[in-house]
């Protein structure tokens, strides 16, 4: 308990002055993690289906359910990251909703599961594929931030697929490959994000501070 009391009122030393992290900046490191680790079981699973059970519709149409819940993930990180930028975070969660009302959108007018509309109707991810530049926004932040490698390896490589498949210039093999890979290195980078130290990732509060009163002072 006293441990956790001192923990809590150490005293940083920040670009713009000194700050304390209180137990909420704690939490919202939490949920981040929480709803990146939420996000890549839901899509490793989705990605799974997809290339080892192509075929069995039951378990194809159990891909939007995944989605869902990948989706829903997503958003909760988005909600909780710290991202110094407030407008670039704000476009990475305008990215995630227009991602998210397309799918809904989609979902509603057409026949058969959702994931095999995506493979034969490519042009969707015109809608759909906002809530993966979302994502992509995480695996930038976090490669430029921490130097991780499974982020600087996904951060291209999204765009790499899915315009690759919305404009037909990737072969079936290669799209199996590249999604495999993100699969793997989104569960990769999950994990190792569960046991990073929390307070890298809370980041410089001076900053936000600084920030926020140039934003009071200009308004």
């Amino acid at each position: 308990m006293d441990s956790a009391v001192n923990q809590a009122t150490v005293v940083y030393s920040g670009q713009f002055g000194d700050y304390t992290i209180t137990q909420g900046d704690r939490r919202g490191v939490v949920l981040y993690r929480a709803g990146l680790g939420v996000a890549a079981i839901a899509f490793g699973l989705g990605s799974a289906i997809a290339l080892c059970f192509p075929q069995n519709q039951l378990l194809v149409q159990a891909i939007s359910l995944l989605y869902t819940v990948f989706w829903l993930g997503l958003g909760l990180s988005l909600a909780t990251i710290h991202i110094y930028l407030v407008p670039l975070h704000r476009l990475l969660q305008v990215f995630w909703l227009v991602g998210g009302v397309a799918t809904l959108a989609l979902s509603h007018g057409i026949d058969g599961p959702m994931a095999q509309t995506v493979i034969e109707q490519p042009q969707v991810l015109w809608g759909a594929g906002f809530t993966f530049v979302a994502l992509t926004g995480i695996f930038f932040k976090e490669a430029f931030c921490f130097d991780r490698l499974e982020t600087k390896l996904l951060t291209p490589l999204v765009p790499l697929l899915l315009l690759g498949h919305l404009f037909g210039w990737l072969p079936l093999e290669a799209k199996q490959v590249l999604l495999g890979a993100w699969a793997l290195l989104f569960l990769v980078f999950a994990l190792r994000k569960a046991v990073q130290a929390i307070v890298p990732d809370i980041g410089d509060k001076s900053v936000f501070e600084y920030l926020k009163g140039q934003r009071t002072a200009a308004g």
